[in-house]
């Protein structure tokens, strides 16, 4: 079986918009456990014709009526089918924490299926397969995820209200159900490259606990940015530019439009 390439006439849910047929590059952008598309909002929809393609998983936001999708391979089988039809020009998976799981897991299924793949997977701040399960969350309760989340919400620009904090810790439980029960015992190859984000102001996880993805692929590089866990949401430049540069390294940075 191979995925179709031709784009859809109504793109899928999984993606909070449809992509620009303008576009010279994409980048395919996979949050992590709790939250929704929505976490980017604070990114540039393009970078230099490099465009931002949020992705929107089931169970939150404009989809919370849609089922949970169980397990990252489950995930993974979806996403292929529906981002497939936008691999048509280069185009980078970009994760953060647990959303780097589901990103790796696609790039993968893309493989299988013998259809186009990312040019490269940007892994943020999240160890790799083989060392999984691996979040502090999975310990915490529900007063202190309550709290974790409300931090979260206010890293974004926002104002965490009791019942939003409620409702999110529904959908964070079933996500952490995922993140629980998904390792692999042997690393596997990918054909795309992988780049490796750790965060120098990052309490929560060592360069030294990363260092398993260079098992993953045969392009494997480790880079450090400025910032702590939550830099990444505000799009901060050295970020962009790195992943602008992996989609397009022949192209200079234009210019950024929110």
């Amino acid at each position: 079986m191979t995925v179709t390439v031709t784009a859809p006439a109504k793109f899928p849910r999984s993606l909070l918009r449809k992509p620009s047929e303008e576009a010279a590059a994409r980048v395919f952008c996979f949050p992590y456990s709790g939250v929704g598309a929505s976490m980017f909002n604070q990114w540039p929809r393009t970078i230099g014709g490099l465009e931002i393609c949020p992705v929107q998983l089931p169970a939150r936001e404009n989809r919370i009526r849609d089922a949970h999708y169980g397990t990252y391979q489950d995930l993974a089988e979806a996403l292929a089918e529906d981002l497939a039809p936008y691999l048509d020009r280069p185009a980078v998976f970009f994760g953060h924490c647990a959303g780097s799981l589901p990103a790796f897991e696609t790039a993968l299924r893309l493989a299988r299926l013998g259809g186009p793949v990312p040019r490269e997977v940007v892994v943020s701040a999240q160890a790799a397969p083989h060392d999984c399960p691996r979040d502090r969350f999975l310990q915490m309760t529900d007063e202190a995820l309550a709290e974790e989340l409300g931090q979260i919400v206010i890293a974004r620009g926002g104002e965490p209200h009791p019942m939003l904090i409620e409702l999110t810790l529904g959908v964070l439980h079933q996500d952490l159900d995922a993140n629980r029960v998904y390792t692999r015992a042997q690393p596997v190859r990918a054909p795309s490259g992988i780049t490796v984000l750790s965060w120098s102001e990052d309490p929560e996880i060592e360069p030294a606990e990363l260092t398993g993805w260079e098992r993953y692929s045969d392009r494997v590089r480790f880079t450090e940015l400025p910032g702590g866990h939550y830099e990444f949401l505000s799009a901060p430049e050295q970020l962009t530019a790195l992943l602008h540069s992996l989609a397009l390294p022949d192209a200079p940075v234009e210019g950024q439009l929110r």
